[in-house]
Order: structure tokens, then C-alpha cells, then sequence
């Protein structure tokens, strides 16, 4: 395999040299504004909302062990408590 050299170390440097602007132009002193669409507000707040939800976890595992816990005793087990949480089952698939 033979490789020929096409110019010289860095061939992008002519180019670049070719061109660069003049720096003898004086600086405006002005202000500068923007103004964001408020379809490009809500676009960055969905896209801020779900990066949050990606890097929070689906369990929580605090809650997880919490749980546990609660249901290791015997007496936490009772009709009541079973009662609320089918309660709260139903609720949340809309029944």
C-alpha cells in the first residue's frame, strides 16, 4: 500500500489564513435582545421534565424497604388497612 502525500502538514492552514476579517472594525456598543417563542418554553420544559423522569428511578426503594418492614408485623395486616389499599387500587385504575 502506498500513500501519497496530498500537500504539505496542514492543509486547512491556507485556507483558514485566506479568510480571516480585518480586526480594524470598532466595536458597537449597543444592547443585544432575544425573544423566546412561548411554543419553544413549553418544548424546554418538556424536555427538562422528562431528563428528570429518566434519571429518576421507577422504585423507590425506600418506600420498597418502608413496606417491608410494615408488613412483617402480624398486626399491621388487618382488615382495614387491606380495605384502603384495595381502596386506593381501585381509585387509581379509575374504578
Amino acid at each position: 500500500m502506498i500513500i501519497d502525500r496530498l500537500g504539505g502538514i496542514d492543509p486547512l492552514k491556507d485556507v483558514q489564513n485566506a479568510y480571516k476579517t480585518p480586526s480594524k472594525q470598532p466595536l458597537r456598543s449597543g444592547h443585544d435582545s432575544i425573544s423566546i417563542s412561548a411554543e419553544a418554553r413549553e418544548m424546554a420544559e418538556a424536555y427538562y421534565l422528562s431528563e428528570v423522569a429518566a434519571a429518576t428511578p421507577d422504585i423507590r426503594a425506600d418506600r420498597v424497604a418502608e413496606v417491608r418492614e410494615k408488613i412483617k408485623d402480624p398486626a399491621y395486616l388487618n382488615p382495614d388497612v387491606i380495605s384502603s389499599t384495595a381502596d386506593k387500587i381501585m381509585s387509581s385504575l379509575g374504578l
